[in-house]
């Protein structure tokens, strides 16, 4: 099955795509970076420094975070935060619907076997030194 994965690469630096999206929806569903982390097989530290880019890149922040203590840290996406998601995922679906039959054309045209090995580069041949064919 083909998918279409949409990243935006703002400048060499900042970019969003899939990855940081779901983690941002893991942080709503979840309340807290440390799950949405673990959700996603990565360390608290990761996914915490995935966010601090994430705050970094726009002028307000996406997600906001209470430090623990007696009830306890937690985090959640701002409003800003909401609408970078409905943005990302609005890109995202224009893409699929703007590019479906371009994919199933390329997706229709690749060889039969999916673990195709690696082409081979060529042999090259070994010369006999001179003088001694």
């Amino acid at each position: 099955m083909s998918r279409l994965t949409v990243r935006i690469d703002f400048d060499e630096q900042r970019a969003i795509g899939p990855g940081k999206i779901k983690l941002l929806e893991l942080i709503d569903r979840h309340g807290s970076i440390s799950e949405a982390g673990r959700q996603m097989g990565m360390s608290y530290r990761r996914a915490w420094l995935l966010v601090d880019n994430l705050n970094r890149c726009f002028r307000a922040p996406v997600v906001t975070s209470q430090a623990g203590g007696q009830h306890g840290g937690g985090a959640s996406l701002t409003e800003f935060g909401y609408a970078v998601v409905e943005h990302y995922r609005a890109v995202e679906s224009a893409a699929h619907t703007a590019g479906a039959a371009h994919i199933e054309a390329l997706a229709a045209a690749l060889a039969d076997h999916p673990n195709m090995p690696p082409r081979s580069r060529g042999r090259r041949t070994r010369r006999p030194a001179a003088g001694t064919g």
